[in-house]
């Protein structure tokens, strides 16, 4: 079986606010959705994406400030994210 892409990423964050700010505010992505870390209901769950929320374009979080920061990468782990972007389409 091969891996046809993926449908989105997550990473954890401390600030919920600071992590909104940077994806919408910075890179224009839309708040798609947010609801809660069921494994911690104190922690926001938030997905990035496109204006759609097109499965391939989410970026989530887990954030909030009892989340663990003690965490190491380990195998099957993403340690990077790289974005493009369209030719033409950021303000100058």
């Amino acid at each position: 079986m091969s891996v046809q892409g993926l449908h989105h990423v997550t990473a954890i964050a401390s600030s919920a606010q600071a992590t909104t700010d940077f994806w919408v505010r910075v890179l224009g992505l839309r708040l798609v959705k947010r609801t809660v870390n069921f494994d911690d209901p104190s922690s926001h769950h938030l997905y990035f994406g496109d204006a759609s929320g097109s499965p391939g374009t989410l970026v989530t979080y887990f954030a909030g400030s009892r989340l663990r920061r003690d965490g190491k990468p380990g195998a099957g782990q993403a340690t990077s994210l790289a974005m493009c972007v369209p030719k033409g389409t950021l303000e100058r």
